[in-house]
Formats: C-alpha cells, structure tokens, sequence
C-alpha cells in the first residue's frame, strides 16, 4: 500500500504552500470549508497536507524528514539558490549525495540522488554534476 500523504502542521500555511510550489513543483488544491489545503504531488509522489498549527505544537521539532528524489543534487541546489533557498552542504553517503534545508516552518528536507544509485551501479559514487555553462 503506498503512501498518499503526509501532513505538515504549520504556524503560516501561505508562506509553505508557496515554499512547496516553487521550489517542488507541488500544486495547491483548496476546498470550500476545509482549513488542510492538499499539495499535489508532481508525478504522482505523495502529497503534502498543510494543516494550521496549535498554538501548543512546537515548530520544527517533529522527527520527520521529507526527502525529495534529486538525481542531480548540485545543479537542484545551485537553481535553489538564485530563488533564496539555501540548502547545506553537500554530503557523500553510501553511493549517493544529499544536501538538507528548512522550510518556512522549521521541517527538515531534503534533497538526495539515492534513489537514482542502482542506475548508477550500485555502491559506486554518482557522475559528476552537469555543469551550467550559460
């Protein structure tokens, strides 16, 4: 059974819905009376439920991480950058690289090409980045 949605409690849904479209390519879905507005998932990931925060919950402190299947980790960083969104610096894992960032919330994300590893053989590190030459 796969996993349809994931839900985000935040203190300014505006700000994250925004955050999600821009830099992920999610679609907002709103319906008359319902407070969650639904992300749709570009190419039929899992959406995104973003859901006004408590005033009692903590910002930020969840123990999840939504990771986003990046094949190309250094090129996606470099394009969030010139929009305003800073990721970390890149990491080397087992055969694959990841960068992390926060969205307007305080959630952990991340960007990984682990899960294009096997098209590249395995435990073997990825190809070089393409390079932007314009």
């Amino acid at each position: 059974m796969p996993l349809g949605r994931l839900i985000l409690y935040v203190r300014d849904v505006e700000a994250t819905i925004r955050f999600y479209e821009k830099h992920f390519g999610f679609k907002s879905h709103r319906q008359a009376g319902d407070r969650i507005v639904e992300l749709l998932a570009p190419d039929g990931g899992t959406n995104l439920m973003i859901h006004p925060a408590a005033k009692a919950q903590k910002m930020g402190q969840s123990l999840v991480k939504l990771v986003f299947d990046i094949e190309h980790v250094e090129a996606f960083r470099a394009r969030c950058a010139e929009e305003g969104l800073e990721f970390g610096p890149i990491h080397q894992a087992d055969g694959y690289v990841f960068a992390n960032a926060k969205d307007p919330a305080g959630n952990s994300i991340s960007i990984s090409s682990r899960a294009f590893r096997l098209k590249w053989g395995g435990d073997e590190p990825p190809p070089p980045e393409p390079v932007d030459q314009t």
